[in-house]
Formats: C-alpha cells, sequence, structure tokens
C-alpha cells in the first residue's frame, strides 16, 4: 500500500495547483474547482493501475479532471465565456512594479475576450504545459485543429495587445 501511495504522490501530487487552476477557470467556482480536483484525485487513486506509462500521467489527470467536469454537467453545459484572474496568480502582487501589474492586467482582459474554443487550448498549453497532440487528445480533435486554434488564440491575443498598445500610447 505504501508503494502505491508514493508513486501516487511522485507521480500526480505535483500536478494539484495546474489542476486546480484549470478547474477553476472550467467551472468559474472555488468550491466547485476544489470538489473537482479532490474527486479527479478519488477517480486517478482508483484507477492508478491501469496508469501504464508513467509519462502520460499528466495528460492522463488532466483527462480525468476534464471527464469529471463534464459528467457534472452531461444535460447542461456551462458556458465558459471568461477566464479569472486567480488562473493566472502564481507570484504575490506586492512584488510587482504597478508597470508589470498593468501589463499583467491587460493580458488578463486579452485572455477574457478570446472564445472558449480558443482559450481552452491555450490554457492547457500555457496551465497545463501540454504538447500539441497531448491537447489533441484531450479536447477529441486533430494535432492540427490545436494548431490552427492556438495559433488564432495568439493572433486575437496580439491584436488585442496592440490595440492597447496604442490606446496607451496616446495618453
Amino acid at each position: 500500500m505504501r508503494t502505491k501511495e508514493r508513486k501516487f504522490d511522485a507521480l500526480l501530487g505535483i500536478y494539484y495547483q495546474d489542476l486546480y487552476r484549470f478547474a477553476y477557470w472550467l467551472g468559474k467556482d472555488e468550491q466547485m474547482a476544489k470538489d473537482l480536483v479532490q474527486e479527479t484525485y478519488l477517480r486517478a487513486w482508483r484507477a492508478m493501475d491501469k496508469l501504464k506509462d508513467d509519462k502520460a500521467a499528466k495528460s492522463w489527470i488532466f483527462t480525468i479532471l476534464r471527464r469529471e467536469f463534464a459528467r457534472q454537467f452531461e444535460k447542461h453545459k456551462p458556458i465558459i465565456n471568461s477566464l479569472d484572474d486567480s488562473v493566472f496568480e502564481v507570484e504575490d502582487k506586492h512584488t510587482r512594479s504597478p508597470d508589470e501589474l498593468m501589463d499583467i492586467n491587460i493580458t488578463r482582459q486579452a485572455m477574457r475576450n478570446l472564445e472558449p474554443k480558443y482559450a481552452e487550448p491555450l490554457m492547457l498549453q500555457v496551465i497545463g504545459g501540454f504538447s500539441c497532440d497531448e491537447i489533441a487528445e484531450q479536447l477529441d480533435i486533430s494535432p492540427s485543429a490545436v494548431m490552427t486554434q492556438l495559433f488564432r488564440a495568439r493572433k486575437q491575443l496580439t491584436l488585442h495587445l496592440n490595440k492597447e498598445s496604442k490606446i496607451g500610447n496616446k495618453v
């Protein structure tokens, strides 16, 4: 039993923060995110023997989370239309200069303006660090579709940030 616990902690315990941020982004609710992560870890514990390749642990646990989220809304899928600040919170705000905080807020606003179709693969890449192939597997789309969605997400971000930059230069 101890061996299974050590293996579980080593493979999956390190992803708690990333899973929580992704769950929060999906559900927009702190308690729901905590519940999703808890249920995800419970399901992963029960299915630990099914994980054949330790290198696939990260993708596997994120897939479990996405499926658990979908299970909660089988009849009604909520509209995911924005990104919350907590998704991006990594460092203390007090360590940032006012200019850095302004840049972070502008970037967050640009991320919020992305369509969910483009935001989800981008968040999987940014938060989860997944490759295009891994994202494709999780979203059940082709890798080329993922690359297209990531390209369009970055293009939309660039357009928004350039527009903000022009507005900021006029002030």
